[in-house]
């Protein structure tokens, strides 16, 4: 199920983690690379990622957040 553009959820994939549409690459794993330093381009080069992919696990995480209590 895709939960927002670029993000599904599956239970079969991942134990059920957001992960970009069409692979198994986590969201969490995507938004930590970057936390870590590494530039967008280099997360999408090393897990075969667009940079579209890695703007839409930031956007997600950016929701998520802004929407916990």
């Amino acid at each position: 199920m895709e939960i927002t553009p670029g993000i599904v959820v599956d239970e079969e994939v991942r134990f059920g983690k957001p992960v970009i549409k069409g692979t198994r690459v986590p969201v969490d794993l995507v938004v930590g690379k970057l936390a870590g330093g590494m530039t967008i381009d280099q997360v999408a080069l090393e897990y075969d990622l667009t940079p579209q992919d890695v703007l839409n696990a930031l956007k997600y995480a950016a929701r998520s957040v802004a929407e916990e209590q």
